[in-house]
């Protein structure tokens, strides 16, 4: 399997098969490429809509040449905690951001979101991930305004008084229940729809059909986050009321 980037040759069979609809193993398979590859290559430029061979290369020239840049500043700098490869974590940090985009977070929120999940201490300054991801600070403000909206990070201040922001264990949990409520609150006014189109008609037996899913969905998440919280955050060594 060949290694390395990939070539100018290969985007344009890249862009050639998202404009047949394949799936990216497909693609992945011809170029004898990972399935990994062909994904972070689309989602880092422009998506399977957008994607065009010649500004994908650009743009992956162009940030390779600020790697190197920033290799070289990075030269007199001590270096990474618990001896870890910059290089590799910088590309660790691409890929768990494109799983993001997947996920339908828009780019720059999710460079802000893996940025925190990737530091130690679960928590930067807005400064510090200006400086981390090198982009302005409106940019961060604009994603941590939406991921904080989404329930993904939460704000609170340190003992300098500095505003950080912070994704933990529980900040999950919080988001897994504020989806529940949201599939919830899509419940309650397709029930609406039922009283205003009509018990008897087609459309709100369509829309009490909808309800009923949405909310064994919803219950679903709220009831499978509880669990998960219970067993999986459990401190060891603590009292417990065991099940017996």
């Amino acid at each position: 399997m060949p290694g390395g980037r990939l070539t100018q040759q290969e985007r344009q069979q890249i862009a050639l098969g998202l404009a047949d609809s394949l799936p990216y193993a497909e693609i992945g398979r011809r170029l004898d490429r990972p399935t990994s590859t062909i994904t972070r290559e689309v989602m880092r430029n422009g998506g399977p809509t957008a994607y065009r061979a010649d500004l994908a290369h650009r743009a992956t020239e162009h940030r390779a040449h600020r790697r190197r840049k920033a290799a070289s500043r990075d030269a007199n700098r001590p270096p990474q905690e618990y001896g870890r490869d910059a290089e590799a974590v910088r590309e660790y940090e691409e890929t768990f951001t494109t799983v993001f985009m997947q996920s339908g977070l828009p780019k720059m929120t999710a460079r802000v979101l893996a940025g925190l999940y990737t530091t130690d201490a679960g928590s930067l300054t807005a400064s510090e991930l200006a400086g981390r991801l090198q982009v302005s600070p409106a940019s961060v403000s604009k994603a941590v305004a939406f991921l904080e909206g989404q329930g993904l990070i939460r704000r609170e201040r340190d003992e300098r008084r500095r505003e950080r922001y912070v994704v933990d264990d529980d900040v999950m949990y919080q988001s897994m229940m504020a989806s529940a409520r949201a599939t919830a609150h899509l419940s309650e006014v397709a029930r609406q729809g039922v009283g205003v189109l009509g018990p008897d008609t087609p459309a709100a037996a369509r829309l009490e059909n909808i309800a009923r899913f949405v909310d064994f969905v919803s219950e679903s998440i709220a009831r499978a986050a509880d669990q998960a919280r219970e067993i999986l955050h459990t401190k060891p060594g603590g009292t417990s009321d065991s099940v017996t």
